[in-house]
């Protein structure tokens, strides 16, 4: 998963705003964990309106005041603001843990484009091995809160049995009845494995103007 971001600098959204600018950082804060990609804007009025949700159930998944052990999750802010100083705005208020890239790096609407985002906000599902697990899972999140969270593991596990336990495991943990039907639901086309890393079409405009 840190190869989508080779070469390139991602920021922590804590008060040093610590830069991950090697192979190993952002191998460690992002590989086998479930990546979001948040495209939005602080100038959004949907996306004022959604990043209280998000923010909240981020929050509940890896924060230790919530959970035991937090959830293998990373999630990167792709920001589609029209200045420095709304997306630095934007992020005040965030989980420290958040992620973002550079504000002068192209690589925010390239990455719009290469996911077909076409309106904001947009969650972006990855799965440890790179795939899209879902396009937009905004409404989902809403939907259904932290509970997303399980199902995108499980569905992450059925497609590529790629996703590590954080400590190891004598026996594997039982499949749940209702794998077959994620299975189903979060199928990825092999059109789609085999286009990963290679641009696709491009977006729509929102608020936040003249989106990639």
């Amino acid at each position: 998963m840190a190869s989508l971001f080779s070469g390139r600098v991602l920021i922590r959204n804590n008060s040093d705003q610590d830069e991950l600018d090697t192979e190993a950082e952002l191998s460690r804060r992002l590989e086998n964990r479930l990546v979001l990609l948040f495209f939005g804007a602080g100038t959004c009025p949907r996306c004022q309106a959604f990043a209280p949700v998000l923010r909240d159930f981020f929050v509940r998944l890896t924060d230790e005041f919530y959970v035991l052990r937090a959830a293998q999750l990373a999630l990167v802010y792709v920001s589609q603001d029209r200045t420095e100083e709304q997306q630095d705005l934007f992020l005040r208020d965030m989980p420290k843990k958040w992620l973002f890239l550079p504000f002068e790096d192209d690589l925010r609407r390239e990455l719009g484009r290469r996911f077909s985002v076409e309106r904001l906000p947009a969650v972006v599902v990855l799965t440890p091995g790179g795939d899209v697990l879902t396009r937009d899972a905004a409404d989902e999140i809403e939907r259904l809160g932290p509970a997303c969270f399980a199902n995108w593991r499980e569905a992450a596990d059925v497609l590529e049995r790629s996703f590590l336990q954080p400590e190891d495991l004598d026996e594997p943990a039982p499949r749940s009845l209702t794998e077959p039907l994620r299975r189903r639901r979060y199928r990825v086309p092999r059109a789609a494995r085999g286009a990963r890393g290679r641009g696709a079409g491009g977006g729509a405009e929102d608020e936040a103007g003249g989106l990639f």
